[in-house]
């Protein structure tokens, strides 16, 4: 019998092929990835970890059988230090970015310690604190504020660590168009404890999840040898099937690995941590390095074409793989759900986002979060990016003639 979801799967395959993709967080894999997450490997159930020598975290299965998943998760846990260049323990089970977070917190955290984050309206991450979120409602998350240009206050950063001793520091984001200065937030924390004559020791948690990518191609400074633990998603600028990474320092391995299992999780998906693997292997090769460079050129060349057109580029631009418009002074009238609306009717797919001093709801928006990683694994390049942002242009212009 041939099932109906065959026909809705069509449908999206369909969509995604015939549709200008805009979504930061999304992207394309290789035929050999979802060869992967489509695998007889999720048959296998395999509680626990691969029973290896070289590893300074957890060890063994509660299942039999585990021989072949074992060789895959090994040399997928190996392939990402080979990625990142780093002797880091990782963790490669994570179903998603926010479990890796989750876990992380679960690794080093009590219920009610303080936790220092950027907010969501300013570029962070509903993993990050948000009241409705689990992170929010078990911990208690401050955060430090960005200035009138959008950027990251480090100096608002550094009072707030000194006023509040987080127990936890995280730096990283979900939309935020500049690099982040990891060495300055690790020289901030450090002066704070010398302060305190080191009777104060927070942990420094990065969250690479969009940028990973450019770290790998050395288009983004890198956190390894700062932050104690490191959080990433494998889809995104990494182009690999939906799941997440932990990285940490040695000496917390068996911390984490106990908190992704049994701590969060149970089962492994192994046929994910296959494509995981495959995608680590992609980000190895000269090839994937100059995509990425690609994605940062053709991201800087529509952000400035959009100032051009006289848009509220947040920040003046980009340095990544995304921006954000701001419609609230020239198009007061036109809010971020409206303009993803309106295009999704045009075959144009971004997402709604809010901008620093957000008056509109999450679920409204002033602004919008464009990015350019999956259409450059289509192939784009600067001009078609120019052309895009055009047709973007006219479509806001009448939508804002017709209000």
């Amino acid at each position: 019998m041939a099932s109906k979801v065959l026909d809705m799967i069509n449908k999206e395959a369909n969509r995604q092929y015939n549709n200008i993709e805009l979504i930061a967080s999304e992207n394309f894999v290789s035929d050999e990835i979802l060869y992967a997450v489509g695998s007889i490997l999720t048959n296998k159930y395999a509680e626990g970890y691969p029973d290896v020598e070289d590893t300074a975290g957890q060890r063994g299965r509660y299942y039999g059988g585990c021989q072949y998943v074992d060789e895959i998760e090994d040399y997928c846990r190996k392939m990402w230090q080979k990625a990142f260049n780093t002797d880091y323990h990782v963790n490669v089970q994570p179903h998603s970015g926010a479990n890796a977070n989750f876990a992380s917190y679960l690794a080093v955290l009590k219920p009610g310690d303080t936790v220092l984050s950027m907010s969501l309206e300013n570029g962070g991450h509903l993993s990050h604190g948000l009241k409705a979120n689990v992170s929010g409602k078990l911990y208690n998350f401050v955060h430090y504020d960005v200035d009138e240009n959008g950027l990251i206050d480090y100096d608002d950063l550094a009072k707030k660590i000194d006023r509040w001793r987080p127990q936890l520091i995280i730096a990283g984001a979900s939309a935020y168009p500049r690099q982040i200065d990891f060495q300055k937030i690790y020289d901030i924390i450090q002066k704070v404890k010398k302060e305190y004559e080191n009777s104060y020791n927070p942990y420094f948690m990065v969250d690479m999840a969009h940028i990973a990518g450019l770290i790998v191609a050395g288009d983004h400074p890198s956190p390894f040898g700062l932050a104690d633990i490191i959080t990433t998603t494998t889809h995104k600028t990494l182009r690999g099937p939906r799941g997440g990474l932990i990285f940490c320092k040695p000496e917390l391995a068996k911390k984490i690995d106990s908190a992704v299992f049994p701590g969060l999780q149970g089962g492994p998906l192994e046929h994910v941590i296959a494509g995981k693997a495959i995608c680590a292997e992609e980000a190895c090769t000269q090839e994937y390095k100059d995509y990425i460079h690609q994605v940062v050129k053709n991201c800087k060349a529509m952000a400035d074409h959009f100032t051009e057109l006289g848009y509220d580029v947040i920040t003046g631009g980009t340095d990544n793989h995304l921006f954000l418009l701001d419609f609230s002074s020239k198009f007061p009238t036109i809010t971020g759900l409206a303009v993803q609306n309106k295009l999704d009717e045009f075959g144009i797919t971004l997402n709604k986002n809010t901008v620093p001093n957000e008056k509109r709801s999450p679920k409204i928006t002033s602004g919008v979060r464009i990015g350019t990683a999956a259409m450059t694994t289509k192939g784009w390049k600067e001009s078609d990016f120019i052309w895009c942002a055009d047709q973007i242009d006219y479509i806001i212009k009448k939508m804002a003639k017709e209000e």
